[in-house]
């Protein structure tokens, strides 16, 4: 281990030892959940690591809720993905419902489906989707979404290539 990642990793662990419990508590009151509290608290620590980022000691709890609060809204968006999965699949005769490591898998390409869309500027997303999934004309979508064609053009093609970006593994 160089010296860097066992300086960072003595970092998050003092961040971890001084925080953690508060962190948890936060979680819980806005979750109503204490598991959901202790893994999402566990994978604010995970982030800090991947990332590499530490705040300085006296913005760890703004930096730790703004982490947090991504979090959370991540957690609830995924939540929305697999009930509206789940909708759909109640609409299948069981002899064609899939197994539950295809559900598994259906739902982990689902929320990542969602989390490179929700990389773009909202009208740039409901471009996309209105063109791909509604099959609207860029005309319609222009009306729909009161901007011009050429705008339209422009949010199609930023979707595109976000979404080109996110299948052959390029960072947007």
């Amino acid at each position: 281990m160089s010296t860097a990642e066992l300086a960072l990793q003595q970092q998050v662990s003092s961040l971890y030892t001084d925080h953690h419990g508060w962190l948890r508590g936060l979680l819980r009151r806005k979750l109503g959940n204490a598991f959901d509290a202790a893994d999402l608290a566990h994978d604010v620590y995970l982030h800090l690591m991947k990332t590499g980022r530490v705040p300085p000691a006296g913005e760890s709890r703004r930096h730790l809720t703004q982490i947090a609060n991504g979090m959370v809204i991540d957690l609830y968006r995924r939540r929305q993905i697999e009930a509206a999965y789940l909708e759909v699949l109640a609409l299948v005769p069981e002899a064609l419902a899939p197994s539950e490591e295809e559900r598994a898998l259906v739902l982990e390409a689902l929320a990542e489906i969602d989390a490179v869309l929700h990389r773009l500027p909202a009208k740039a997303r409901q471009a996309l989707l209105l063109c791909k999934l509604d099959g609207m004309s860029y005309r319609g979508i222009a009306a729909e979404l009161q901007v011009s064609v050429s705008s339209v053009e422009k949010y199609i093609a930023a979707g595109l290539l976000v979404c080109y970006q996110a299948l052959h593994g390029q960072d947007a």
